[in-house]
């Protein structure tokens, strides 16, 4: 570690897609008025708590414009404030590269009336199998649509969103995962540059009883583009910070950047694997992603399942905090927002909530608005002495 380093280690959580409402920009992607954690607390009604994130000063990021019962607390042991992303898109990848010092300042490749018929044609040329679907499509209802079809026929689901993302949904009682993979491989080796440079692959693996009785597995995968520049992982792996990612964090970075990590089937996985490595020896950089907030319930539209998901993951929060080190420094934020109230499926351009805690600290610093999301891995590399890279200010001077 190096002698300028404050805290032996930091632990960065995401909270994938739970936005704190509309960012500044919101209009430019039809998401005014979205508000993910607003609009979950107004499904669930004015006696909702989540605890342990409002003692951290959730409900003071909001005190211009409270929340139904997230309310701002007297004296919050935390750092609060929120972030705005300056990233051309509202996809993950977009947020967690700029959280890395990484904004994706060119628009990725965005296929809203499904992909050319030349780059099908190459996948069913590699795979023996046709392109069925190719059209925007929610991932639950296109399996709900065509898993009977494919089911008969042995094609592949082929689909995408307002992201910029290539998705494969596989019935493995058909399609086998380990040729799911390839097929995904092979269309990411297509797609990295023009004319489609597209973010992310990802491979959807189901299991299948009728149209009415499925389940999306965890053995789901991300072919993310490589970073087309250093991170602020590469920093921290270069100045010898140990970097870990749970989750997808390493399919997110491709690999880079991260010592090593673990692949994890949800939430609540996510979370016991972080505890696990808060309670061993490690040091440096811990890098944690909940994607279950996105994938199960925000794309879903399903708040009831968000406002679950949310109070599991407070109540987690809770056994973390009971055994952080006065060396530890955790950070929560999101990448982006989902409303599941909102219209469509989409992602929500939103502001991300930003809370930092640290027994060794005295609580209630309003770190205000950030932007870029930079600001957050600026401060893990000013915590552990690295150089800075050209995006983000540091705000670890103003953790009291």
């Amino acid at each position: 570690m190096t002698k300028e380093a404050q805290f032996d280690r930091i632990i960065g959580i995401v909270t994938d897609s739970i936005g704190i409402g509309e960012a500044p920009d919101a209009a430019k992607f039809g998401d005014e008025g979205a508000d993910t954690y607003g609009h979950i607390n107004d499904f669930k009604g004015a006696g909702w708590q989540l605890p342990n994130l409002m003692k951290l000063g959730l409900g003071n990021i909001r005190a211009d414009n409270p929340m139904l019962s997230l309310k701002p607390v007297a004296e919050p042991t935390g750092a609060f404030g929120k972030m705005a992303e300056i990233s051309a898109g509202k996809d993950s990848m977009d947020g967690h590269w700029e959280m890395m010092g990484l904004p994706v300042l060119e628009p990725l490749g965005f296929f809203p009336h499904g992909f050319p018929q030349e780059l099908l044609d190459k996948i069913t040329a590699f795979s023996g199998r046709k392109c069925i679907v190719n059209k925007p499509y929610s991932g639950t209802d296109v399996i709900h649509d065509y898993g009977d079809e494919q089911l008969a026929t042995g094609d592949l689901i082929i689909y995408t969103s307002g992201d910029s993302v290539l998705q494969i949904a596989a019935n493995l009682a058909i399609i086998p995962l380990e040729e799911l993979y390839k097929i995904c491989e092979y269309a990411r080796s297509l797609t990295r540059t023009a004319p489609y440079h597209v973010g992310r692959v990802i491979a959807r693996p189901y299991t299948y009883i009728d149209k009415d009785h499925f389940t999306r597995t965890s053995d789901r995968h991300d072919y993310t583009l490589l970073p087309d520049g250093p991170t602020d992982l590469d920093r921290l792996q270069k100045a010898g910070i140990a970097t870990y990612g749970v989750g997808k964090i390493n399919d997110i970075f491709s690999g880079q950047g991260l010592d090593d990590g673990v692949h994890t089937v949800s939430n609540e996985d996510g979370m016991n694997q972080t505890i696990a490595q808060v309670k061993s020896d490690r040091r440096g950089f811990i890098f944690t992603n909940l994607v279950d907030f996105d994938a199960m319930y925000g794309h879903r539209r399903n708040p009831e399942g968000d406002a679950e998901a949310l109070e599991l993951f407070d109540k987690q929060l809770g056994e973390l905090l009971s055994i952080m080190r006065p060396s530890d420094l955790l950070m929560i934020t999101s990448d982006h927002g989902n409303d599941p109230t909102f219209k469509g499926t989409d992602h929500t351009r939103e502001y991300v909530p930003l809370l930092a805690y640290s027994p060794s600290l005295q609580g209630g610093a309003n770190l205000g608005i950030r932007s870029p999301f930079c600001d957050f891995g600026a401060t893990v590399l000013d915590n552990f002495g690295v150089q800075q890279g050209e995006y983000g200010k540091s705000f670890l001077h103003e953790l009291k």
